[in-house]
């Protein structure tokens, strides 16, 4: 599997080169990701399939606004009504340069509140792989940044959340944790900004 990270955000690509630069599989390209030809792109969606704004607008632009409607029926026959965010969706694209689309929500809704202070790259990025891996046709996934557009994530901790989650899925360093306080430790390490208590 060869998975590309996909930005026109110059701090983003260093961002992403601190972490991921010795790993061999990961390829770093500067540039649109719509003209990447791939068999999966990854769509940084919402938890109800709205791709109507940011990277999801340039996706529906290329590969078509029937692709929106596709998504949200899917997501509106899950048990839950909608894709939570730590889970992804893949579906056929029909075009022949990007055969599928992931969608992974990093936020439930659009919105820019909170999002910098959670944890939601960690837990979309976690999704994505997890998808990518399960289909056999996918050898190839081009990721944007994750929480970086509307959520306004920093890059450096954006980065480090995709990270710690490749590290996870794809290379199997899986978490441990022997005390909740580890689990906390953890949590701090995945965004600093974050809060734990509020009293």
């Amino acid at each position: 599997m060869q998975y590309i990270l996909s930005a026109i955000d110059p701090a983003l690509i260093e961002a992403w080169k601190a972490f991921f630069s010795d790993i061999p599989n990961v390829v770093i390209h500067e540039g649109d990701i719509t003209k990447l030809k791939v068999d999966a792109v990854v769509s940084p969606a919402n938890s109800f399939g709205f791709m109507d704004g940011g990277l999801d607008l340039a996706l529906s632009e290329r590969l078509g606004w029937d692709l929106e409607r596709k998504l949200m029926d899917r997501i509106k026959a899950l048990p839950e009504g909608e894709l939570l965010v730590g889970q992804a969706m893949t579906l056929e694209t029909g075009d022949p340069e990007i055969p599928y689309l992931i969608s992974a929500p990093t936020m439930r809704i659009p919105t820019n509140f909170n999002i910098d202070t959670s944890v939601n790259a960690y837990l979309a990025m976690k999704a994505i792989l997890i998808a990518a891996n399960k289909e056999p046709e996918i050898q190839s996934v081009a990721i944007p940044g994750l929480c970086t557009g509307t959520g306004r994530m920093d890059p450096k901790i954006a980065a480090k959340q995709m990270f710690y989650a490749f590290e996870e899925i794809v290379n199997g360093k899986r978490m441990d944790f022997e005390a909740f306080g580890d689990a906390q430790k953890y949590q701090r390490t995945l965004n600093p900004t974050g809060m734990i208590w509020t009293h």
